[in-house]
């Protein structure tokens, strides 16, 4: 017997992008779309390639729906599914959890959902397939789904469906979890994960694989997302391929500036180098990039003189490289060089990091942090809130911005 199904997880469909809003809402809303389009682009690959069946592992929805359009798009999906006969077997994870999302939309009797009260059992009988789950009731699951899921089925290919944070796999909260050798002691020949967003193959003896986020929400998310194709033949997984998905992506640049980079123009060109890569990686999809400019360099007063036209530039040269190549934040974490000689009474420069250690000054620059931060929008700073960064380094970038701008 020869067929291949599709493991899915962390659709999240739902899911704010509210950093990347707050600094341009027609992208924010196209990378929130994106989610959305990797979920109709799956299912068309499904029906495409006739495969069996689909699992997701958990997580479908980011949280409660705040109206039933969201629950109605998921309806619309496996509803292609189902009028091409490839079922779904779905559980809930700790953001979908039975007590999370209450709002309900009826779904093809194709859709099979595993049960939150104990571990659950579907069978399908023409391919001589046996799916293991259970959801979960509450976002909160600190109990070892693992240990307590049944038997396999003897003559059976046993897929065991589970949503856990196996062996911590940070940064990720510790739901349901569990071990490997929890997961190989149940004879199982494939474990379908979610709950990590990164693609992982765990365990080739079984296959016990996290399939990772269908699209990237953040900077935190990089590189290619997607879901597995898994090839069974004669009761063995004959291949595993990681097959792209997303509609947007995130990518992270950091370069080291003291490497002899001497003026602004040897920087940009080394930034259009750095993120040229991911541009070829994307495909021609929407790519967000994080720059992290670090090192010791005598540009670091000119850089922090004035950093939105820094930013401007840096965002030039994203668009040289695609219309669609956008600068997701600058990050300077860069130094001055030591001193060449030593300071006099008259040196700005040396006056102002005096005043770094004043404990009156730090007080005045929390304060007047808090205020800013009580008046910005809830969750605006979601994606990195520079104002929660260590006061000292809020004190030390307006050092260098009054330097650089007074030329000292």
């Amino acid at each position: 017997m020869k067929f291949s199904f599709l493991h899915a997880a962390d659709l999240h469909l739902g899911s704010p992008l509210i950093g990347l809003a707050a600094k341009d809402e027609e992208i924010a809303r196209r990378f929130a779309h994106a989610s959305r389009q990797a979920f109709i682009d799956l299912v068309t690959y499904a029906i495409d390639q006739a495969l069996a069946f689909v699992v997701i592992a958990g997580d479908i929805y980011d949280g409660e729906w705040k109206d039933s359009s969201i629950g109605l798009f998921f309806n619309r999906e496996v509803s292609r599914l189902h009028r091409a006969g490839i079922g779904v077997y779905v559980l809930r994870g700790n953001h979908d959890a039975a007590s999370v999302v209450t709002r309900t939309i009826a779904l093809p009797d194709s859709v099979h959902l595993f049960s939150v009260q104990k571990p659950s059992t579907f069978r399908r009988d023409d391919l001589g397939v046996a799916l293991h789950g259970r959801s979960f009731p509450n976002r909160d699951v600190s109990e070892n789904y693992a240990e307590t899921y049944p038997a396999p089925v003897a003559g059976c290919f046993n897929i065991g469906v589970l949503h856990t944070s196996c062996d911590g796999r940070p940064p990720h909260a510790r739901y349901a979890p569990c071990t490997i050798e929890d997961m190989r002691l149940r004879g199982y020949d494939y474990w379908a994960l979610g709950h990590a967003h990164a693609y992982e193959i765990l365990c080739d003896d079984p296959k016990i694989v996290y399939a990772g986020n269908l699209q990237g929400r953040s900077i935190r998310e990089c590189g290619a997302k997607g879901a597995v194709r898994v090839d069974v033949e004669d009761g063995h997984v004959k291949n595993l391929t990681h097959v792209a998905f997303d509609q947007a992506r995130f990518a992270r640049l950091s370069l080291d500036l003291s490497s002899g980079i001497e003026d602004e123009a040897a920087l940009l060109a080394h930034v259009e180098a750095g993120i040229a890569p991911f541009v070829t990686e994307a495909g021609g999809r929407l790519l967000a990039v994080r720059v992290e400019l670090s090192g010791e360099t005598p540009l670091h007063a000119a850089l922090r003189a004035d950093e939105q036209a820094l930013a401007d530039n840096v965002q030039a040269v994203a668009h040289r490289l695609g219309e669609d190549v956008w600068l997701e934040r600058l990050v300077l974490s860069t130094r001055e060089p030591p001193a060449s000689s030593p300071a006099s009474d008259l040196d700005l420069a040396s006056l102002l990091r005096q005043c770094e250690d004043d404990p009156l000054l730090r007080e005045e620059v929390e304060k007047l942090a808090a205020e800013i931060r009580a008046k910005l929008p809830p969750g605006c700073s979601a994606q990195g809130d520079p104002l929660a960064e260590d006061i000292g380094a809020l004190i030390e970038d307006a050092r260098a911005l009054a330097c650089g701008r007074l030329g000292a």
